[in-house]
Parts: structure tokens; C-alpha cells; sequence
């Protein structure tokens, strides 16, 4: 069978039947009075022929093949690594996790939850600070968001004074001076860059970052800098490795500000660069500055204990073009992985890993010694550098470690780097010695006894002697039956695409085939280093060139960068492109960016980022850009106009007719157009950001092309832009990619999450041309079911011209306030007793519902969702009409757990039926929520964001709790 009749839902004879229930004959008509006339392709897509999914498992294999695993010692904190099989298979390979969606739900989604709360637990405690986030995108893009939090932190006097400098050790990673790079300039940021040895500070200084251990190796004692640098105030960021701490003094004990870094060698395949969870780690002092999600500790409507996303979640949507940073999205299917690493191994596991690593190293470095190099860092912990100076050469040795299948990190002063990792073994130190040995032509005892005891090693006085991982998480689930049921009990308390649809507007939650995500476990493609040489990953080269040739057929566009590592870095990314095409010109004054109301909340914040003022244009009352103002704003400001940032279809769930008359506005008044690719499940085989005027657009690949939302992340956000825009797309300080006149990296690695840019190829491939355009016009299809099945009970927002939607819709809630005390949160916590995942609150519009059914459900389950709305909406109508209380109903009482419905005092004045199985088909398949309705504003006044103690909930009104 086709793959196309696996990833759709409906088929001919059901869609048949939704096209009569939506009143027009056939599918092409009903795109025919969707997609305006005049944007409409006309010609098919240029995409291989699809294959199956038998011929393509065949195909990747034989992909896979052209790599070359080999033993690699290259490090900059990238480590092979030891995944436990029971978290593989029980986590990264089950779609009960994968699966599921941001955590915004709370009361359906408390087993991430808890799992996201033990991987801040397991940062905080290794790092030595107060709070953590939830994980970002990678280390150097961490640290990234640790200097514009530090910018943003200024004092009024630093401000003042124009304190703009951010020192950087040269002994930091090269990835992470390259991002920040490319972060410190459009805000005004000066990086200096030195050795932390001689540095003097000045009150034109802000924030430091350091790398710990140091890029050669070496363990700092950088308590005297920190020292100096608090007397001046200013900001200390620590770039750590998570490992390392273990054994060392964390940074929290001498100073530092924020600590970050990557847990990518807690159990997390290698994957050409990622996906892998970055951490962040602050004081409680920085709570409200700092990026991305926090896990944070509250109670339910029972009184009981209940998990939820704290502060600052999608802050960007709130704070704007004042936002401190535009993350909305986290690693969390990573972080996950790497938080269960350390409940598994608990902190004796962590610790002896992290010993033997070094004992290793320390047999490594006598070995070496011995041969007659010298080894130039007097303390290690997995990383030393040598120099070979009279005894080789780095060409020798290359060519003589590659054809003894081992990749060591060379240096341009001449020097070599090797880095050990907890998948080394004495047999591969004995290996490796003999490699030195013949490159020296040198001869090597091999038959060094081996360290089993504790080691004195030279930490330069900074052992740790500080306690971590002691809260009963981390250890009690040491076995794999323990462990096992451990994973199994959270995953029971998600809702997931497991279970049913989940029809979020703009997110696009369709199937994720497991025909697409098999090949991510292949070792030829999981355990590939991102800077090995090029010869050594042509089968990933030729997956990702044929991607990117994919993508530019699907958008129109001349060139795709697929490094940006999610859908905001990739909005950044194109406007930083946008940036780098107007400097060429002698333009550095065009930095006004117009972005419409309805705007998602990153687009704005990424602008800012991007060195952009921002002045917003209204919408109309129908929802669409007011082109009329739109005019007005690009002609006032035509001298300095850089961009406009908008959403096609639009944010409201339209195709708008004016987009073309939109972008030639731009255009002639000198700007360039950013189209934000949420929506572009709407438009792939029948438009595309070419055709209706785009110079760039960002593709969300975890929406349109399938890769796995993983309850929070991960996602790709690469980039496609016009011929006159191609020189300068990204490029990388350590692998060639990019333009002609590349800007700096916007990721740590040359291809962001390469391992899951294997998805969206396989989708592409297995699709093909007819595939992916059919997925579009059913997405477009379900869309109007739905919309036909519902608009009788909830007023549809916005329509086309012919009174259609294009792939999502917004119901209209806003009356049910005023008429029987409703609000939309209600309704969304009402969904989940019918066994459904809400669609998208209050966005775009305050007090609205977003519904997006996708092309992957079939008709019975779209009838299911429409039937649990119209049963809502008639338990409104109950209160409406006087027959059931306005404060105490079924509604505001939702969700109904399972502790609820059986207890004895049952005292709601409608039946424990009512409550749980409100229609007969609920029975057969139901869900319990875990928690009741949570108290977001207990959470926010007592903060808890690390695994609490059990004295702690004898004080429920503590007011912090870390």
C-alpha cells in the first residue's frame, strides 16, 4: 500500500461524505474556493517518485551505509554515549512520549511534567545553583540567552555609562564564540575576547563567559576572576560539563551567575549534532529574566500536589517586542531522556561514570608520556592536548589515526586534542596509544596495570565535596523493572497522539509514521560526531542536500539553510539575513520592521533580536492586514524599512486575498518580506512563500514535515530564501556551509538536529509530489468538516471570501463569559473529561478556541472531537438557561479525575456519569486526568521548581522552595 493512504485519514468514500456535509461536489472545487485564484500553483511538484515504506527502508539503509562510525575523540562537548535500552526503547522509540504536546495542558500532562522537574532538579544539583529551566537548544546558543539576560540585567548606572562589553575566554568553544557572534551584534553587544588569565576588567564590561573545564582540557581555578568580577558587578556565566561536575567544584559554589551547557552525554545519541538538551542554570534572584520554560510545583483543585510550566512561559507572547529572548520551544523529548539517565544511574552511577572516565584518561596521559609527547594541561578531567613536537606531525598523524578508524580534534597551533567518553574502554586506550606510538615511531608498554582505586587527581584544588542527587528520584529506580514502571506510570498520565487527535491551531499535530522515526535509532546515523571530516558522513551529506533541494521545490525558493534548531531561531535567521543583505547595499540604516497585530508573539521578540525596531499594523474586522495602514506605515517609514514579518495563511486561519498587493508594498518602499512557515500545511502543492512575494520564509519541520513534538520539542526551523538573499545564509566556524557571504552561525552545529532531519526527509520521500499536495488539500478538507460540523454552535471568527477556513479555524467563546460564566480555559479543561487535548486558547485571539484537525484523522475521530464540542457547548446552554449552577457545574468543576468521581462524598449537583463519561463512546477508551483543575496563581506565589522535599508540603505556604 501507498504511504499516502497511511499518513491520511480519510479515504475516498469518507471524504465524499464530508465534502456533501460541507455542500460542495469534489475536493478540487473546495480548493478551488479556499486558495485565491492567483497564488495557485500551476504546475505539479518536481519531487521523486513516493516510495514505500518497504523501498524506503531499503533506501535509508543503504544511506546510512555511506557513513563511517568511527572511534572519535574530537569532544568540544559532543561524547559518544551509553543510552540504558530501557530508556531507548520505553522513551526516544514510544510514541506515548514522542508524541505529545507542549505541556500547556497541565492537568493532562503531568508525567513530562514530572520528568522535566527532575531533569531541573538533576542541573540544579550538579551545577551548584538555585533554579533551572526546562533545557534549551544547545550549549552555545545557552549561552547566548545568558548574555542578553545579563544585557537586559544591566544596572541603571551600566546602562548609564553604556556598558556593553562581554568578555569571552578564548579557551571557550569555537561553536559558541561563533553564535555569539552572530547574537551580540544587532543588540549592540561588543565581544572581547581574551585569555581570563590577564584580563582587566573595566566599567565598560557587563558579563563574562568561561569555559570549565577549558577548551585544551585544562581545570581553572577561576575563583580570583569571579572575585574581581563581582567587584566591578558584573555578570559571570559558566559554560560547564554536565559530566565533569560530578567530580568537580560546581560553579555555583564559586560565583557564578549561570551555569550552562549540554546534557547530550547523558544518554543522548551523538546524531551529527542533535537533537540534545541544553541546560540553564541561574540564581532564584534571576527567576523572572530567565529564557525558556521552568517546571515550577503547584495544587489542584483538590488540595493536592500538581505540576505546571511557571513564570515566564511564552513570555515572548506577552512581553513582545520586550522580550528578553524569543524561545518557545525547549529540548524537552531530549531533555527527558537525559533527566531519566540520572534517576537510573543515580548520583554513585553519575559519579563512578565519571571516574572511570578520568581514571582512563589519566592511563591515556601516561601512555603518552611515555611514547614522548607532552601533555600540556596539567589538569584534566576527559580532555587533554599534546604537542608532538619533534616526534610527528598533525598531517602524519591524521592520515595514520583515519585509517585506524579513529577521529582525534586537530589544532591550528599544531597541537592535537583528545577527549575520553564513557563508551571507552582500556582496549580502546591501548588502541589509541599504539596509533600515537606508530605516528611517533615509537614503541608503547601496553601492559600498564589498570586504576581501580579512587585517584588523586590533579583538579587543581577544585574536587567536589558537595552532595547531589539525593532526593529519592534518583534513588530508587536503579534496576530496569523499576525503572520501566517508573517510565510507564508518567507516560499513563499524558494525553498523547496515542490516544486521540490533538487539533492545536498553528502546531499542526499530525501523525508521526514509525516508518519515518526508525532509522533515527540506526548507529551509522545516531552515533556520528558533528565535526568529523566531510568523507566520513556522505550518506548524511546526500540526505541533506536532496532535503534541501526538496524544500527549495516546495517553496519556490533558491537556497535552504537547514542549520536554525528551531521555528524562533529560524525567524531570527531570516531576519538576520535580512540584516546581512541591507548591510551589503550600505543600507545599516533600514531597521524598521512591520509585523501585523496578529502576529505571532515570536515574531516581534525575534525583530528586536535582530537589531529591528518594531512598528506594529492593525488587521481589519474580518482578521486580515489592514493593507490600507500596512501602506501608510511602509511609506512613512520607506527610507528605513528592513522587513515585514507575516503569517500566510494567515495567523486567523485565512487566505488572504491581499497577499500579493502586500508583499509589492514592501517591495517598493525597499523592504523585504519574512513569511512566518507555521501554516505552510496550507500551502505545500498549491502555493508557496515564492509565489505570493516572500524573500524568506522559516519552515517548521515538527509541523508541516513531521517530526515528532516530543512534548515540548524537539523542533527544526530551517530557512529558505531568494537568489539575491542565498550568499548569506549561515555558515559554521567548523564544517563549510552557508553563502558566499555567510553570517555567523545561528546554531552550535553546521545542520542544527541533523538525526531528526531524517524525518522530514523520509515524509518528503515516501509522499512524493502527489503525496505532500494531497496531505495539503486534506489538512484543507478536514478543516471545512469541521468547520461545517461546528459553526451552528460556535461562531467561526474569520472566513475566506467564500466562507471557507484554509487548514484551522477559530470558535468564537468570548459570549460564554458574559452568558453563563464560561471562560475558554473551561472549555479546554471540559475537553479532557471527553478524552480530547484542547486546541489552541486564546490565541490569536483572547477567549477563542484555534482548531486544526491536520490530514492525518480519519473521519471517525474528527466526528468524535465535533460531537465532544457540541455536548459542551450544550452543558453551557444548561447554565445558560438556568439548569445548572453558574458556579458549581460541570464545567467549571472540569476535569474530573478518577480520586474525584469514586469518592464517597460525592456532593456535585449532576451524576458521577455526567462528570466522567459524558457520551457512551468515552467508556470504551477513557482518559483520566491525573490531577484536577490546577491553581496557576498558588504556583507563581510559591515557587518550586526542583523536586520538593516531603517536609516541604508541611509548608504549603512556603514562599520559595529550591
Amino acid at each position: 500500500m501507498q504511504f499516502e493512504k497511511r499518513h491520511i485519514g480519510p479515504n475516498a468514500e469518507e471524504a465524499n461524505e464530508m465534502l456533501a456535509t460541507i455542500g460542495v461536489s469534489d475536493l478540487e472545487t473546495l480548493i478551488e474556493k479556499t486558495v485565491p485564484e492567483n497564488i495557485r500553483l500551476k504546475t505539479k511538484l518536481e519531487l521523486d517518485e513516493a516510495l514505500s515504506e518497504y523501498e524506503y527502508s531499503k533506501h535509508i539503509s543503504e544511506l546510512a551505509a555511506k557513513n563511517k562510525v568511527f572511534k572519535t575523540y574530537i569532544g568540544l562537548g559532543y561524547y559518544n554515549t551509553i543510552i540504558p535500552a530501557v530508556i531507548q526503547r520505553n522513551i526516544f522509540e514510544n510514541p506515548g512520549w514522542y508524541t505529545a504536546y507542549t505541556p500547556y495542558q497541565a492537568e493532562i500532562a503531568q508525567g513530562r511534567l514530572e520528568a522535566l522537574l527532575n531533569f531541573q532538579t538533576m542541573v540544579s544539583d550538579l551545577t551548584g545553583m538555585e533554579l533551572a529551566n526546562a533545557s534549551l537548544l544547545d550549549e552555545s546558543t545557552a549561552a547566548a540567552e545568558a548574555m542578553h539576560m545579563f544585557f537586559a540585567m544591566r544596572s541603571k548606572e551600566q546602562v548609564k555609562a553604556g556598558a556593553n562589553q562581554f568578555f569571552v575566554s578564548k579557551d571557550c568553544f569555537p561553536q559558541t564564540i561563533d553564535l555569539l557572534k552572530t547574537r551580540s551584534a544587532p543588540i549592540g553587544v561588543e565581544l572581547v575576547i581574551g585569555d581570563h588569565r590577564n584580563f582587566n576588567f573595566s566599567d565598560s564590561v557587563f558579563g563574562v563567559l568561561l569555559q570549565y573545564p577549558a577548551i585544551d582540557g585544562e581545570i581553572h581555578d577561576y575563583s580570583s576572576f569571579v572575585a574581581n568580577a563581582k567587584s566591578h558587578n558584573i555578570f559571570v556565566c559558566v559554560a560547564a560539563d554536565i559530566l565533569s561536575l560530578a567530580l568537580l567544584t560546581p560553579p555555583g559554589e564559586w560565583g557564578a551567575d549561570a551555569v550552562v551547557g549540554t546534557t547530550q552525554r547523558f544518554g543522548i545519541p551523538l546524531g551529527f549534532g542533535g537533537p540534545h538538551a541544553a541546560y540553564f542554570a541561574t540564581k532564584e534572584a534571576f527567576k523572572r529574566f530567565i529564557p525558556g520554560r521552568i517546571i515550577g510545583v503547584s495544587i489542584d483543585s483538590q488540595g493536592n500536589k500538581a505540576l505546571r510550566m511557571a513564570l515566564q512561559t511564552r513570555e515572548q507572547h506577552i512581553k513582545r517586542d520586550k522580550a528578553t529572548s524569543n524561545i518557545c520551544t525547549a529540548q524537552a523529548l531530549l531533555a527527558i531522556m537525559a533527566g531519566m539517565y540520572a534517576c537510573y544511574h543515580g548520583a554513585d552511577g553519575i559519579k563512578n561514570i565519571a571516574l572511570r572516565v578520568t581514571k582512563l584518561t589519566k592511563i591515556l596521559v601516561t601512555k603518552a608520556q611515555q611514547i614522548g609527547y607532552q601533555v600540556l594541561n596539567a589538569n584534566y578531567f576527559d580532555t587533554i592536548t599534546l604537542s608532538s613536537e619533534g616526534l610527528t606531525n598533525n598531517e602524519t598523524l591524521k592520515k595514520i589515526a583515519e585509517e585506524n578508524k579513529i577521529n582525534l580534534r586537530y589544532n591550528e597551533n599544531g597541537t592535537f586534542s583528545i577527549s575520553l567518553d564513557e563508551t571507552k574502554s582500556y582496549d580502546d586506550i591501548n588502541h589509541l596509544a599504539e596509533v600515537l606510538a606508530l605516528a611517533a615511531k615509537k614503541t608503547v608498554n601496553n601492559e600498564l596495570a589498570y586504576f581501580n582505586d579512587e585517584l588523586s587527581f590533579g583538579f587543581n584544588g577544585l574536587k567536589r565535596a558537595s552532595t547531589y542527587l539525593t532526593h529519592p528520584v534518583f534513588n530508587t529506580y536503579h534496576s530496569e523493572t523499576e525503572m520501566m514502571r517508573y517510565i510507564k506510570k508518567l507516560e499513563n498520565k499524558d494525553l498523547s497522539l496515542t490516544h486521540s487527535m490533538i487539533a492545536l491551531g498553528s502546531c499542526t499535530m499530525k501523525l508521526n509514521a514509525a516508518s519515518e522515526l526508525m532509522p533515527l535509532s540506526k548507529p551509522e546515523f545516531a552515533n556520528i560526531h558533528p565535526f568529523v571530516p566531510s568523507d566520513q558522513v556522505e550518506g548524511y551529506l546526500e540526505m541533506l542536500r536532496e532535503l534541501e533541494d526538496d524544500l527549495c521545490e516546495i517553496t519556490g525558493f533558491a537556497a535552504v539553510s537547514l542549520q536554525p534548531n528551531s521555528g524562533a531561531q529560524g525567524e531570527y535567521a531570516g531576519l538576520m539575513v535580512i540584516r546581512a543583505y541591507h548591510i551589503s547595499r550600505g543600507d545599516e540604516h533600514r531597521n524598521i520592521a512591520l509585523i501585523p497585530s496578529s502576529a505571532h508573539g515570536t515574531n516581534p521578540a525575534s525583530a528586536v533580536m535582530a537589531g529591528m525596531e518594531v512598528v506594529v499594523t492593525k488587521c481589519d474586522e474580518t482578521g486580515n492586514v489592514d493593507i490600507a495602514d500596512l501602506q501608510q506605515k511602509a511609506e512613512q517609514y520607506k527610507d528605513r524599512l528592513a522587513a515585514l514579518m507575516v503569517t500566510y495563511p494567515s495567523t486567523h486561519g485565512v487566505f488572504e486575498e491581499g497577499i500579493r498587493d502586500i508583499t509589492a508594498i514592501i517591495h517598493e518602499n525597499g523592504g523585504l518580506v519574512y513569511m512566518d512557515g507555521a501554516n505552510m500545511n496550507a500551502q505545500v502543492g498549491l502555493t508557496n512563500p515564492a509565489t505570493i512575494g516572500a524573500d524568506v520564509c522559516h519552515l517548521n519541520l515538527h509541523k508541516t514535515f513531521a517530526i515528532p513534538h516530543g512534548g515540548g520539542g524537539p523542533g527544526m526551523g530551517p530557512i529558505g530564501v531568494t537568489s539575491a538573499l542565498a550568499p548569506f545564509l549561515p555558515g559554521h566556524s567548523l564544517f563549510k556551509t552557508g553563502g558566499t557571504q555567510a553570517i555567523n552561525a545561528v546554531s552550535a552545529t553546521p545542520f542544527g538536529s541533523s538525526l531528526i532531519l531524517l524525518v522530514s526527509y523520509a515524509y518528503i520521500k515516501m509522499l512524493g509530489a502527489d503525496g505532500v499536495t494531497n496531505s495539503t488539500k486534506y489538512a484543507i478538507l478536514n478543516a471545512n468538516y469541521l468547520k461545517a460540523k461546528l459553526e451552528k454552535h460556535y461562531p467561526i471568527l474569520y472566513k475566506g471570501k467564500d466562507g471557507n477556513v484554509a487548514h484551522e479555524m477559530i470558535l468564537d467563546c468570548r459570549e460564554f463569559k458574559k452568558t453563563a460564566g464560561v471562560e475558554v480555559a473551561d472549555i479546554a479543561k471540559r475537553l479532557m473529561d471527553y478524552g480530547f487535548h484542547a486546541p489552541t486558547v486564546s490565541f490569536p485571539v483572547p477567549g477563542t478556541i484555534m482548531v486544526e484537525p491536520t490530514e492525518s484523522e480519519s473521519i471517525l475521530e474528527l466526528d468524535r472531537f465535533a460531537e465532544a464540542m457540541i455536548a459542551i457547548r450544550n452543558e453551557i446552554a444548561e447554565i445558560e438557561e438556568g439548569l445548572a449552577d453558574k458556579s458549581n457545574n460541570v464545567i467549571t468543576n472540569a476535569p474530573h479525575t478518577a480520586q474525584m468521581v469514586v469518592n464517597d462524598n460525592w456532593n456535585k449537583p449532576y451524576s458521577r456519569q455526567k462528570a466522567a463519561y459524558p457520551l457512551s463512546w468515552v467508556i470504551d477508551s477513557k482518559f483520566w486526568p491525573s490531577v484536577g483543575k490546577i491553581d496557576n496563581a498558588y504556583g507563581d506565589r510559591n515557587l518550586i521548581c526542583s523536586c520538593p522535599s516531603i517536609e516541604s508540603y508541611e509548608n504549603q505556604d512556603a514562599e520559595v522552595v529550591l
